[in-house]
């Protein structure tokens, strides 16, 4: 950088700066949003080019934020997310010179009408939204055997703990990569099953995936309604939880965001408590769960869970899960697939060629060589649904999915050792909390010897957020595992 003030900061302070430590010099006067801005765009054009996990930045984010510079010296700062980038998953819509396309080249020039209810939040809580991050395409609901982080139109993105050495977690891989490198201070990704948690976990990032409800799911290029949720990705439990708040909002575009509406108005970081483990009861789901981990990745999750013991908690260890080693299906989101992209396709611009599933389909036919380097297969089979959900195996497989992760699943467990929460190793489990809508937040909990990030997350019932916020940290600030990748 040319300014050599920028430059010092850039160097030293910005790497894991928080959002308490930048209001802290915007308060002093010692630096403006303006400046925090091209100090990021400065490191996003010096180590994005091999990482790609940004797919395009938002032309208006300087002036956005010398207009609040502005207002803060004029009336002060709206709270705590004022003049603070922000980066958005690619599938969230934003009415403004950027495009939203869910990483497809199909929707490569399609820009929203208007922005989702996420982002018109993060705007009013004076938020600047720096740019969109890459994603895999479709939320990796196009084929199989596609890596995470990939899509047609952003390419492949990498882990900067390891690029192309470890997998950088799908889908809201660009989000994790990005706020893993220090990019923006805080990102939102999006999940239907682990895309917020494996980006996360992968990335050494705390992700919170709330309960259904919560965050408003309106303007989101969708896969199925009964699990998506957008949520936030930061570098600390305190700086998600900051973000949280300001998500939080009852949308009449989006009915079920009533059933949250007493979380509304709730500054989440109330409940940061270091002591917050202390007394609470936490069961361990072993059994199929840890199954999964490496020796390496199991030694990393058997220390955290002496660690929290060794801050007060009682842990009931392989607690069972009774639907563990149920063989589950995607049916739902099969069926809801189709009616969901539907819905929002036919709201595109004119202009925006891509109507439906059949055309998407038909799109990426046509241009085979660039769309079709894993096939479409997911794509197709949803396509053969009837659109109208009146099928008997989705019905049967609403029912099931809801009871074997609720009643059978999570809150059984839950009932049974009188837990506060239940702990799983990285995203491994996350298709039960994400069957039942429920939340579930990851934190780092160490590194394997080759340096590749490992998280501990914890899992609770519906509107649980402030509980596992409070468990996790406590764990946060014992541990204090996260450290920044080498670029």
């Amino acid at each position: 950088m040319e300014n050599k003030l920028l430059q010092e900061l850039s160097n030293n302070w910005l790497i894991e700066a928080t959002i308490d430590s930048i209001q802290e010099k915007f308060e002093k006067e010692e630096l403006t949003a303006k400046q925090l801005v091209l100090m990021y765009l400065h490191r996003i054009a010096n180590y994005d080019s091999s990482l790609r996990s940004i797919i395009e930045l938002n032309p208006d984010a300087m002036q956005i934020a010398m207009a609040l510079d502005t207002e803060r010296k004029e009336i002060g700062p709206r709270g705590s997310l004022h003049g603070i980038p922000v980066l958005l998953k690619d599938n969230l819509d934003t009415n403004d010179k950027m495009h939203t396309s869910a990483g497809s080249l199909a929707l490569a020039d399609s820009c929203a009408s208007e922005d989702s209810y996420v982002a018109y939040l993060l705007r009013e809580a004076g938020a600047i939204i720096l740019g969109k991050t890459n994603m895999t395409e479709w939320a990796n609901f196009m084929t199989e055997g596609m890596p995470s982080g990939y899509s047609s139109r952003g390419g492949q993105t990498l882990n900067p703990y390891g690029p192309g050495k470890f997998d950088v977690g799908g889908s809201s891989a660009g989000s994790g990569s990005a706020i893993a490198a220090n990019f923006a201070v805080v990102a939102v990704g999006t999940e239907t099953s682990g895309s917020i948690l494996s980006p996360s976990s992968q990335n050494s990032l705390v992700g919170i995936k709330p309960t259904l409800g919560l965050i408003s799911r309106a303007g989101i290029i969708p896969i199925a309604h009964t699990q998506d949720t957008a949520g936030p990705m930061a570098r600390t439990v305190k700086d998600a939880a900051y973000l949280l708040t300001a998500m939080v909002g009852v949308d009449e575009r989006d009915p079920i965001t009533y059933t949250g509406k007493t979380l509304t108005s709730t500054d989440f970081t109330q409940f940061l408590d270091v002591d917050g483990l202390k007394g609470a009861r936490i069961g361990i789901a072993r059994e199929v769960y840890f199954d999964y981990l490496s020796v390496e990745k199991r030694a990393v999750l058997d220390n955290a869970v002496k660690v929290l013991e060794e801050l007060g908690a009682t842990v009931i260890e392989d607690v069972k899960i009774p639907s563990s080693k149920n063989k589950w299906s995607y049916d739902v989101l099969t069926y809801e697939f189709k009616v969901d992209l539907n819905a929002y396709l036919r709201n595109l611009e004119p202009s925006v060629k891509v109507r439906n599933l059949s055309d998407l389909i038909a799109f990426n036919k046509d241009n085979e060589d660039k769309m079709l380097k894993y096939g479409q297969i997911i794509l197709e089979e949803a396509e053969k649904t009837s659109g109208t959900l009146t099928e008997k195996e989705y019905l049967d497989a609403l029912e099931n999915d809801h009871y074997h992760s609720t009643e059978n699943g999570i809150d059984f467990v839950l009932n049974e050792h009188q837990l506060d929460a239940i702990v799983f190793p990285n995203n491994i489990g996350a298709s039960i909390p994400a069957k039942a809508g429920y939340p579930s937040i990851t934190v780092p909990a160490g590194y394997t010897p080759e340096g590749e990030p490992v998280g501990i997350t914890f899992t609770g019932t519906a509107f649980s957020e402030a509980t596992l916020i409070k468990l996790a940290y406590a764990y946060e600030q014992e541990t204090k595992h996260r450290i920044p990748p080498k670029l």
